[in-house]
């Protein structure tokens, strides 16, 4: 009786334990098929690995919930609830009983990401504030790298709320405007033409041209005065390279440039200055910095 009784209590520890086990099994085959796919589809760069990634997770998580629901069915006091997770009815109270109202909200968003591709695993994005390229995407978060090689992690929802800049949606193409006070003794004509050089020279600088403008003789860099400040004639300059990270390295040259080129000319770039009426009634200039 005794072992009767023993054999009936290890029968559904062993049932589970096989079923554990070949859900494991099975969890891991489809992660080395899916993986194998990625690769395959993914060698050349022309394929976006995100929605076979978060397909992956995805079919992983309902795996797993499948073999702990045959898992707990082998027990009779845990049976409701294996029958209930293999159902499916019980999944959707299971999560909401323990997870919080913004986890769901995250993995709402982060089916929506990937089914209407704001933006794709490398694509470099600005969101607020924050400007890095997508590392990760996955039901909680997506994660950014930044220029300094720090992970930023941001949840799904914040991302589906705010509006982004995406570098690389469909044109990679990047546009750098550099706008420079000049002395209203400076001239003015004499500043725009060095403005125009130095962006034309510059390797990086790329003829953003569409055919029709070309044909009707638009200029390749156009800079013109843009504002008429308290102390300053404002002129700005519009350069174009072929992507985000050319268009950075371009915008710091184009700066170092510029002044050298305008203090060779003798193109003069004021420091702010005001006027400050003492109490007597005299006048004197204010410094445009600190005093020491």
């Amino acid at each position: 009786m005794l072992n009767k009784n023993l054999s009936l209590d290890v029968q559904p520890l062993v049932a589970g334990a096989v079923i554990i086990l070949a859900t494991v099994v099975a969890a891991n085959l489809i992660r080395w098929m899916i993986d194998r796919v990625i690769r395959r589809t993914t060698g050349n760069g022309s394929h976006d690995p995100t929605s076979l990634l978060f397909t992956k997770r995805i079919v992983l998580v309902i795996l797993y919930l499948v073999g702990l629901g045959l898992a707990l069915a082998q027990f009779p006091r845990f049976k409701d609830l294996g029958h209930s997770l293999i159902a499916g009815a019980g999944v959707l109270t299971l999560i909401t009983g323990l997870a919080s109202q913004q986890v769901l909200s995250n993995i709402m968003s982060g089916i929506l990401i990937v089914v209407f591709k704001p933006f794709r695993l490398n694509d470099k994005i600005t969101l607020n504030g924050m400007t890095g390229t997508v590392e990760d995407i996955n039901l909680r978060q997506i994660v950014l790298r930044d220029v300094e090689n720090n992970r930023i992690v941001i949840p799904n929802a914040i991302v589906s709320s705010n509006a982004l800049v995406n570098f690389n949606h469909t044109d990679t193409r990047c546009c750098k405007a550099i706008e420079i006070g000049i002395g209203y003794n400076s001239d003015i004509d004499l500043a725009l033409s060095v403005m125009l050089d130095e962006v034309a020279r510059h390797p990086l600088h790329i003829d953003a041209r569409t055919p029709d403008q070309i044909a009707n003789q638009v200029p390749p860099v156009v800079a013109r005065v843009v504002a008429l400040g308290d102390s300053t004639v404002n002129v700005k300059v519009w350069a174009w390279a072929k992507d985000a990270t050319d268009g950075y390295v371009m915008y710091c040259d184009l700066l170092k440039s510029l002044k050298q080129r305008f203090d060779r000319e003798g193109i003069e770039i004021p420091f702010p200055q005001r006027t400050v009426t003492l109490a007597g009634g005299n006048q004197a200039d204010a410094p445009s910095h600190p005093m020491p």
